[in-house]
């Protein structure tokens, strides 16, 4: 994946360790990320090292012509047996700032992503969206996602 590519007129970029601060805040910039993801960045370090250092896993950063963070997303490929030993890629942790929701960056965003999905050979792109987001919902069949599952989890 490209280290830098430019996206209406921002940048997405690889996430570095100094990142994580950043977008640990576009994390907690909803009303669910509030109460989800906590303030203390030890955990969320930790979680970035292992990321950083799997190959399968891109984490993105998007800041704006002046540098700020305004937009990450998380994209991890998976190859496997099922249809036909496709490779398919997982974007999850879709944030855009609630300063730029609404400008069509998080369409921007979305393209760029199916866009490594395709240099990397990927044939089916999958994410989970809470169940208490609609408008995300909207916005991914916009898109042209299908809700063709229904997924589970398990806390453990």
């Amino acid at each position: 994946m490209p280290a830098t590519s430019a996206l209406d007129g921002h940048t997405v970029t690889r996430a570095t360790r100094e990142d994580v601060a950043d977008i640990v805040a576009l994390l907690r910039d909803d009303d669910i990320g509030a109460d989800r993801e906590g303030v203390d960045l030890a955990p969320y370090l930790v979680a970035f090292d292992a990321v950083d250092a799997d190959p399968q896993q891109y984490l993105a950063i998007v800041r704006d012509a002046g540098g700020a963070a305004v937009g990450t997303l998380q994209l991890t490929f998976v190859p496997g047996l099922t249809r036909g030993g496709t490779l398919r890629m997982l974007v999850e942790g879709v944030r855009v700032g609630s300063a730029a929701r609404g400008s069509g960056l998080g369409a921007a965003l979305m393209e760029w992503a199916h866009e490594q999905a395709r240099a990397r050979g990927a044939s089916l792109v999958q994410l989970t969206s809470d169940k208490r987001r609609p408008e995300a919902h909207r916005f991914y069949e916009r898109l042209g996602y299908v809700a063709s599952h229904e997924g589970f989890k398990l806390e453990l």
